[in-house]
């Protein structure tokens, strides 16, 4: 069709699409979906090949948030049956980022509940990023700790860290009705921060919590103007506990267009499909990796994802390979981009280094998995299977679709992987 024409021939220019065509793609019928798919995939591969980048989460601090995120079992009052332990040591964390690595990861992302680290946070963190480093060569650490005060992102990326994760989650006309402890104007501060110190900035959305079409390519167009580097697509996970408990509004079909929109407005970034993706895309999620070139492996934050090891057998037999350690992620352009904008901010306003000059961040928010070898995985109860219908009955909560992660980081059982 000559939207899908026109969308390929500007992702392979990096073109913005009109809004227009973005709303059209979440548009498209059944009858049109696998035509949307392979021309989102051509843009795809043009930038990233066949390659799929495994990223792999360690929970260092779960529960007790202080903020009322509705979408979150994390959040201030919520009644999910959750993990809920305080920070992880530094070896703890590191011996977790090993299993991950083991298991084919490239990126550690470092998650810890809360509204914003304090100073005190951050050094611990630090020596968090510098154990896991120090253990695995040529690791990437992603550090997510919530929103951020001047200063706190440069001495992250001084201990060690290349990337800094803070969702948009969803539009700024909507992000009052999510979440009213900070606002929308909180989040864009803090990716802002990281770009300004020199960080990776990773920010992405959550999809299905009754947003509108326009909600979602506004966020989508936001990420795009904030030029971040990864854009995690979270597929909303309904607890029981939380407010959006009865929100289940995803199809399979439905993901995939969002994944396509995203993929056509943000056609050389890493689109990764995080959380939410069993649940959501189920027997889809080979299909998915014609669109995206990043997943999370093995578990989440505090539900279950499936077995790592059927992540890598899905990703060999959708006919993809592994990304290595050795490999670039970002096309050439964007990498070059970001070693300039880490030099610049290495350097203070008369050429001397940030950290002689004291000019902290003034010159410029996962859902994740875990994994660990497969002797451990075998030790590792199994997943609640996730093949039910999407959507349920109105009023009707499909909880008998989330498996509450029991193991793994702040249990003595092994992650699933």
């Amino acid at each position: 069709m000559d939207l899908l024409n026109t969308l390929v021939d500007k992702g392979l220019r990096r073109e913005l699409p009109t809004r227009e065509e973005a709303l059209a793609v979440l548009a498209t019928s059944d009858d049109e979906l696998l035509d949307v798919v392979a021309a989102a995939g051509k843009v795809r591969r043009q930038w990233f090949g066949r390659r799929v980048k495994l990223n792999y989460l360690v929970n260092l601090k779960s529960g007790l948030c202080p903020e009322d995120c509705s979408y979150c079992s994390q959040r201030l009052g919520s009644k999910a049956e959750i993990l809920k332990y305080t920070w992880l040591k530094p070896e703890e964390a590191s011996e977790a980022a090993a299993a991950g690595v083991a298991g084919g990861a490239k990126r550690v992302c470092l998650v810890a509940s809360g509204r914003g680290p304090t100073d005190r946070d951050v050094d611990r963190v630090g020596k968090t990023i510098e154990a896991i480093k120090e253990q695995n060569e040529g690791i990437e650490v992603c550090a997510c700790l919530g929103l951020l005060s001047d200063g706190q992102a440069e001495r992250l990326k001084d201990a060690g860290a290349d990337a800094y994760n803070h969702n948009l989650n969803t539009s700024e006309a909507t992000y009052g009705q999510i979440t009213k402890t900070h606002t929308y104007a909180d989040r864009v501060d803090t990716v802002q921060k990281a770009h300004a110190a020199g960080l990776s900035a990773c920010s992405g959305l959550i999809a299905g919590m009754g947003e509108s079409d326009e909600d979602l390519v506004d966020v989508v167009y936001s990420l795009r103007e904030l030029d971040s580097d990864s854009v995690p697509v979270n597929f909303l996970i309904p607890f029981e506990g939380t407010p959006l408990a009865k929100e289940w509004n995803l199809t399979p079909q439905r993901c995939l267009r969002i994944l396509a929109m995203v993929r056509f407005v943000c056609p050389d970034v890493e689109v990764r499909i995080a959380g939410g993706r069993e649940v959501h895309l189920r027997s889809m999620q080979p299909l998915a990796l014609n669109i995206a070139n990043s997943i999370f492996l093995g578990d989440y934050l505090t539900s279950e994802g499936q077995a790592g090891q059927a992540d890598l057998d899905m990703i060999a037999d959708a006919g993809f390979e592994v990304e290595g350690a050795g490999t670039t992620t970002l096309p050439a352009h964007r990498a070059d981009a970001l070693a300039a904008a880490r030099a610049a901010a290495a350097q203070g306003p008369c050429g001397s280094s940030a950290a002689e000059a004291g000019c902290g961040s003034a010159c410029g928010g996962c859902s994740g998995h875990e994994a660990v070898p497969a002797r451990a995985a075998a030790e590792a109860p199994a997943p609640v299977p996730a093949g039910a219908p999407a959507q349920a009955p109105a009023g009707e909560v499909r909880s008998d679709l989330v498996a509450v992660r029991r193991r793994g980081a702040g249990t003595d059982l092994a992650p699933n992987a």
